[in-house]
């Protein structure tokens, strides 16, 4: 019985040791009330998270903290941001602000969005209504980037900022080389956002542009299927605005920007398109021998010179 006891009395006196050390190491690191802004990048793990608290000098055992969030099932709720915080807090209440709307929030816009794709993933951020975004906006000249924005920034100011950089990033040598290739500012964005959805690496973008280029220059149609994939819009059932698998009476719709239907450039650009593709219509060499282009299902691209060399390419590489 004696032993019993005396069992029951060490286990206590662990488990009080144990909270204590738990409180203690969850406590605020000082008394010192002083704020710094801190920013957690878009993609930090929690590691590398509560590292940079420890760094920081925010929080006292990155062992304790990482507890803390185990135990509160936070893990996939910590934000990317600018956050303000002090010394003088404790773990959890650092913790609660990082799980919050940060001070100024990080956002991804992908390069080959179009604005209703911009709209959305800024919805997620700022809850502002999406059409009000898209009013401001003009497809192709939104600069897909990574932003940081106030959480108090308004649909305008967001809207100016992407504007504001695109004309940063489509400079005057840029625009100077385009128009060496015989097209208008415009049509170089127009034949960037196109070549940006039809191919995804730089080499495979150069090699898209100056096809296409060539393709405009003898009158030959484009034949994009993305530029089909615009005109049809939104896709309920793949809740896409890119349909996937195009059929034959897809590439018969009646639209302006069917390349299929009509010889040339559609009126305005498909979607905003990076730097890269913008680079790579600067850059295109009409004077290729290629014709067409073939991007297989593993991701390789091939090209041909012939309509029959294209239709090899399409049957042998699936």
């Amino acid at each position: 019985m004696k032993k019993i006891l005396a069992l029951v009395i060490i286990i206590f006196l662990l488990l009080f040791a144990v909270r204590g050390w738990w409180n203690s190491q969850l406590s605020p690191v000082s008394g010192d009330k002083s704020s710094k802004s801190v920013v957690i990048a878009k993609g930090s793990s929690v590691d590398d998270i509560v590292s940079q608290l420890k760094k920081e000098s925010l929080i006292k055992s990155p062992l304790a903290f990482k507890l803390l969030i185990k135990q509160k099932g936070l893990g996939n709720k910590l934000q990317a941001g600018v956050f303000t915080l002090s010394p003088s807090k404790s773990s959890e209440e650092i913790l609660n602000t990082l799980t919050n709307v940060p001070d100024e929030v990080w956002v991804t816009l992908i390069e080959g969005w179009r604005v209703e794709e911009d709209a959305s993933e800024l919805a997620k951020y700022f809850g502002e209504n999406a059409e009000k975004f898209m009013n401001l906006s003009k497809e192709g000249y939104m600069f897909p980037d990574t932003y940081r924005f106030p959480k108090e920034a308004t649909m305008e100011q967001i809207a100016k900022k992407l504007r504001d950089t695109f004309d940063i990033k489509y400079s005057d040598d840029l625009k100077t080389k385009i128009k060496s290739k015989g097209l208008t500012e415009k049509e170089g964005v127009i034949l960037a956002s196109i070549v940006e959805r039809e191919a995804r690496s730089p080499e495979a973008r150069k090699m898209v542009a100056s096809i296409l280029l060539k393709r405009f220059k003898i009158d030959m149609g484009l034949n994009a299927d993305a530029t089909i994939q615009y005109a049809l819009g939104f896709q309920k059932d793949e809740k896409s605005w890119w349909k996937r698998n195009l059929s034959k009476d897809d590439l018969k719709v009646v639209s302006p920007y069917n390349t299929y239907l009509h010889v040339g450039l559609p009126p305005a650009p498909i979607c905003n398109p990076g730097l890269s593709s913008m680079e790579a219509v600067a850059n295109a060499d009409p004077s290729t021998p290629y014709l067409y282009y073939y991007h297989d299902s593993k991701g390789n691209s091939h090209y041909a010179k012939t309509l029959e060399e294209h239709n090899e390419n399409v049957a042998n590489n699936p």
